[in-house]
């Protein structure tokens, strides 16, 4: 577990080392990964049914298996809530990097 205090980043490959550290728990990794892959799903599945109100489900889906990872897996708190955009951006390359095998899921 990660307790580093709050700290200014400039960019986000400043960043990304650090949502890393928070994320080293291989299930909390798994639950970012599932959440992900639903979001992807659900947007198809909107896009081709033109069920747009089901877009309401996204953060659901995103932030819900994330935080159940962090809360009960990781034992820290999800680093959107210090660092909201460079941790959108960091869950969806994270994402990338476990799809491609560079980190382990």
């Amino acid at each position: 577990m990660n307790t580093t205090k709050q700290k200014s980043f400039t960019s986000f490959a400043e960043f990304y080392p650090y949502y890393l550290s928070e994320h080293e728990n291989m299930t909390c990794r798994r639950m970012h990964f599932v959440g992900s892959t639903l979001i992807l799903f659900l947007i198809a599945y909107v896009v081709l049914t033109q069920q747009w109100v089901l877009l309401w489900f996204l953060p659901v889906l995103g932030y819900g298996f994330a935080w159940v990872g962090h809360f009960f897996f990781e034992h820290n708190k999800p680093a959107t809530f210090k660092y909201p955009l460079y941790s959108l951006l960091g869950d969806w390359v994270m994402f990338k990097d476990m799809l491609l095998g560079n980190i382990k899921r």
